[in-house]
């Protein structure tokens, strides 16, 4: 199983209709043949020192295999949210990792 799991800080100045934006493109994500699992949040309420909750949103996805991964990379979809959404994000942080 290979899992890339990206954090996303949006710009402060984001207007209402660019997280709508947003949120439908990287929601759209999902839909991507390659993809085994998906997830879209926003930090939880938990409160801890060992939590980071200074991010926007996170995108959880696992495939099967890294070609998969691969594969999702090119995806037309995804070329279109990193096209359409990049200008809204001043920070990306992605931590990929396979199973053990």
């Amino acid at each position: 199983m290979f899992v890339h799991h990206v954090f996303f800080w949006l710009k402060p100045t984001c207007t209402p209709t660019e997280i709508q934006k947003f949120e439908a493109s990287v929601s759209a994500l999902k839909t991507i043949n390659s993809v085994k699992m998906a997830d879209v949040g926003k930090p939880a309420a938990t409160n801890r020192p060992v939590i980071d909750t200074s991010y926007s949103y996170s995108l959880l996805l696992v495939f099967n295999t890294e070609a998969d991964h691969d594969t999702y990379q090119v995806d037309p979809i995804h070329e279109k949210f990193v096209a359409d959404c990049s200008t809204f994000w001043e920070k990306v942080l992605i931590y990929d990792s396979e199973s053990l």
